[in-house]
């Protein structure tokens, strides 16, 4: 498992989180982040070239896995803007309270182990009037897609990197203090317990 986790897992990560509609549900929330912004998850950076370079002073990226970030490095040499990438857990960043102006969070809530305590720690680090961008997916609305849902989170789990199906987003988002203030939800192409999204901004 650890050559795949290392070697086959980002290549497929980056490839499946980076498909057309995936891509622009990305496109529709990135380009509303300013001023200091830290990037939940950056992968291996498939937002950077969303970023507005002439609203944004610089990034934050934080993600536990470092094998993801040779990809990242090369994508923010084209951006324009200063980006920092750390090979933290959310919680493990020394960032000041009120520290960011935006926070961007896409396609990432689903892997986090305390998605929880991930969402606290972001509402610290943002400050008053900051945005809370986000793009997820998670529990659909429909009886029948939640039961397959359920049963396949458990197999897709140690495939996906830890990707829960099964999360439901805006839950998370208000067990986490935040407000959310602008969402659009619906089903991308592709196998309904998988493709349920929520995209938009909280405070």
């Amino acid at each position: 498992m650890k050559f795949y986790d290392e070697k086959i897992l980002p290549r497929l990560i980056d490839f499946a989180c980076g498909m057309g509609q995936v891509m622009k549900t990305r496109a529709q929330v990135v380009p509303l982040a300013e001023g200091r912004v830290l990037e939940i998850g950056i992968g291996t950076g498939l937002n950077l070239s969303f970023y507005d370079r002439a609203k944004v002073s610089a990034i934050v990226g934080v993600d536990p896995a470092a094998q993801m970030q040779t990809l990242a490095r090369q994508r923010a040499a084209d951006i324009g803007i200063p980006v920092e990438m750390v090979a933290l857990e959310l919680g493990q960043i020394q960032a000041a309270d009120a520290s960011f102006d935006s926070i961007v969070c896409t396609f990432t809530l689903c892997t986090i182990p305390d998605p929880l305590a991930a969402l606290k720690e972001m509402r610290r680090v943002l400050k008053p009037g900051g945005k809370l961008l986000f793009s997820e997916h998670g529990r659909a609305p429909d009886a029948k897609v939640r039961v397959w849902q359920d049963r396949i989170t458990p197999l897709w789990k140690p495939l996906a990197g830890g990707c829960h199906l099964n999360r439901d987003i805006p839950a998370l988002l208000a067990a986490g203090g935040f407000h959310i203030r602008e969402v659009q939800s619906s089903y991308l192409p592709g196998p309904r317990p998988m493709t349920w999204v929520w995209r938009g901004w909280a405070s």
